[in-house]
């Protein structure tokens, strides 16, 4: 996959949306695990949060492939 070039702005930008991807994704974890161990009243409630935890995954992914370079230094 070709890289397009990203400007120290745009690379910023990722780096911050990355860490608040990889927050979010730790945290929804926690709140999964602590889920696991007292069941919530919603039966939904677990298999939404595990969903949008593997959204957060791919979207992590998806950023990491664009701030790793194709070829290396």
């Amino acid at each position: 996959m070709t890289n397009p070039t990203l400007s120290p702005e745009d690379i910023a930008r990722y780096e911050a949306r990355l860490q608040a991807l990889i927050l979010e994704h730790r945290d929804l974890d926690q709140v999964i695990s602590h889920l696991a161990e007292n069941p919530p009243p919603d039966q939904l409630l677990v298999p939404r949060l595990k969903k949008r935890k593997l959204q957060l995954r791919d979207q992590i992914w998806e950023i990491e492939a664009l701030l790793t370079p194709d070829e290396p230094a």
